[in-house]
């Protein structure tokens, strides 16, 4: 399902009945799915004019795009391709360095070393504890509130200590963020 709500169904060659009687058992699913994308559409900005940081649309003119400005000063603007390789780039060295002084402040705080943080784009993912102890972000995090991004950095360094979703996790995750149910649902909302 896409965030246009365009649905596609792939499946091995099955009759046309199966996929029938397949999609009317997913329908309150997908229904489901078609309410929440029409309630949280995604942000759109303009690319050139905006960014998107902390959930809040910014101009491009701010000083918190400077780095954004140069790298768009380098190459041929006229190409899509190399203005969202920009972008890119950009909301990744901004979320390594956001993201990095979070996971250092609450990794002393909730007591919890991890062995490396690691930083890329992910398409279903905020992000991700190995049982190594390393840490994986979604670039894409930079551009969401800051509760938010707090909320994921306290969940990923809960894993450290208990590598499922038990009661222990959750009240791990909860003596950090007391409003996590509500940070969890909110996020479920938004899309990648």
């Amino acid at each position: 399902m896409k965030k246009d709500g365009a649905i596609t169904l792939k499946t091995p060659k099955v009759s046309g009945t199966y996929i029938e009687n397949l999609l009317l058992k997913k329908e309150s699913w997908i229904r489901k799915q078609l309410k929440a994308a029409e309630e949280n559409p995604p942000k759109t900005f303009n690319l050139q004019d905006e960014i998107l940081l902390f959930g809040e649309i910014l101009s491009i003119d701010s000083d918190e795009a400077l780095e954004l400005r140069e790298s768009l000063c380098r190459v041929d603007i006229s190409n899509t391709k190399n203005v969202l390789r920009c972008y890119d780039r950009y909301y990744s060295s901004y979320a390594k360095s956001y993201i990095t002084q979070r996971a250092e402040h609450y990794s002393k705080e909730m007591s919890l070393e991890y062995s490396t943080l690691k930083f890329r784009k992910m398409r279903s993912r905020w992000g991700s504890c190995s049982s190594k102890r390393v840490i994986t972000f979604n670039t894409e995090l930079i551009k969401i509130d800051k509760r938010l991004i707090d909320f994921v950095v306290v969940h990923e360094l809960a894993h450290l200590e208990h590598m499922n979703h038990s009661k222990k996790f959750h009240d791990l995750v909860s003596r950090y963020t007391p409003n996590a149910r509500a940070l969890n649902q909110e996020l479920k909302r938004l899309s990648l």
